[in-house]
């Protein structure tokens, strides 16, 4: 398969890297890990000797320096092998620590960035609610500004690495405008729900966050009141873009397993790749991840802390999502039982690849957004 972008030296070093990685670390363990639904911690703080937890944090800060298109290549090779994985590390590294470095201050940074960088402190963020997701500017759980201090109350559900989690970037209400706040577990006031069952991913752990009185010190709160709403819409574009590239990493490990296997499986005297039907799901599969593929890495060109590409990171999240579920999907059925069964990962990657069409905004969500924006600007 193409890479679909023009890399610079640095981004082909750093695929090699991460696929060196998987090949030596990740592979061996993402089968266990997902039937443990656990989190592999050791392997998670690994990516920080990597310095992937820092990928799009400049170099004088200790991150990588690098860009959307480097954040995509992570995630793209880290999900041929482990997409559950992968998903903890998406939460981390551009949940919180993408979001938190651009939308926080020098001293707030003094304080977490070198221990989230060293994966020393697992970080998530918070906003889905248990009666609203997509809609978050329905979200009920509010801040209130006491003193020297903010009060949080409300729950956040769905929150990946909230088992393991120590500091979460967190959304509520402040007079009623959605604002950013820092809370960790040191906070008075702040519980952890017990973990949540899932049907994929579950390599990656996830239960709700419980604020009771929550007392959150001044200093916790990320740019200014009311804020929120800008600093997630921005660190949602590359939420969504590395979204996608989870499902072309599914989607290309899968296409390798098919062709591999229908090259070698015979059937009626023939190795199945002769067979029309098996060369449909090839050929269609094929096409479809390479479309993707250009899609992705093109719109992700055009993102960044000071760049901005609303439209092209829903089209890339609307189109690609869905790919790594077809293609997976395909590959079973190319091999029958032996698909359905666990000495395959292919029935691994299909129960993850549904994730990617309903979280970073649901595939509905993209479809409305692309339809305001594209009618905006014809009527300009």
């Amino acid at each position: 398969m193409s890479e679909g972008h023009d890399p610079t030296p640095e981004h082909e070093m750093l695929r090699e890297m991460v696929r060196g990685f998987v090949r030596d670390e990740v592979n061996a363990q993402a089968e266990a890990s997902d039937q443990k639904q656990a989190l592999n911690v050791p392997l998670f703080r690994r990516l920080g000797d990597l310095g992937l937890l820092g990928v799009t944090v400049p170099a004088e800060d200790g991150g990588a320096g690098m860009d959307t298109t480097a954040a995509v290549i992570v995630h793209h090779e880290l999900a041929k092998s482990d997409p559950g994985f992968t998903l903890a590390y998406l939460a981390h590294a551009m949940l919180f620590v993408n979001n938190f470095y651009y939308s926080g201050n020098a001293e707030q940074r003094g304080r977490y960035l070198e221990k989230v960088l060293s994966g020393e402190w697992i970080a998530g963020m918070g906003m889905t609610e248990p009666g609203y997701g997509t809609d978050v500017l329905g979200m009920t759980t509010t801040a209130v500004r006491r003193g020297a201090s903010y009060v949080l109350n409300g729950t956040k559900t769905f929150i990946t690495n909230g088992p393991e989690g120590y500091c979460f970037l967190v959304y509520a209400k402040l007079d009623g405008r959605i604002t950013s706040f820092l809370v960790d577990r040191g906070c008075p006031g702040f519980r952890v729900g017990n973990p949540m069952h899932k049907m994929g991913m579950r390599a990656s752990t996830m239960s709700e966050l419980i604020f009771e009185n929550c007392e959150i010190p001044a200093e916790n709160l990320l740019g200014a009141e009311g804020q929120g709403i800008t600093h997630m819409m921005r660190n949602l574009e590359i939420e969504r873009l590395t979204l996608a590239a989870m499902s072309l990493g599914i989607a290309d490990r899968c296409l390798e397993i098919m062709i591999d296997y229908a090259a070698q499986r015979v059937a009626f005297g023939r190795p199945i790749h002769e067979h029309g039907q098996i060369q449909r799901f090839i050929g269609e599969s094929y096409a479809e991840a390479e479309a993707a593929r250009c899609l992705i890495y093109t719109v992700a060109k055009s993102v960044g802390p000071n760049r901005r590409n609303r439209v092209g990171s829903d089209a890339a999240k609307l189109f690609s999502a869905p790919i790594g579920k077809h293609i997976a999907d395909r590959c079973m059925q190319v091999l029958g039982g032996n698909g359905y069964c666990t000495e395959y990962p292919v029935e691994r990657f299909l129960r993850d690849a549904k994730l990617l069409e309903i979280g970073g905004g649901t595939l509905e969500s993209h479809q409305k957004n692309l339809t305001r924006d594209l009618v905006k600007a014809r009527a300009r």
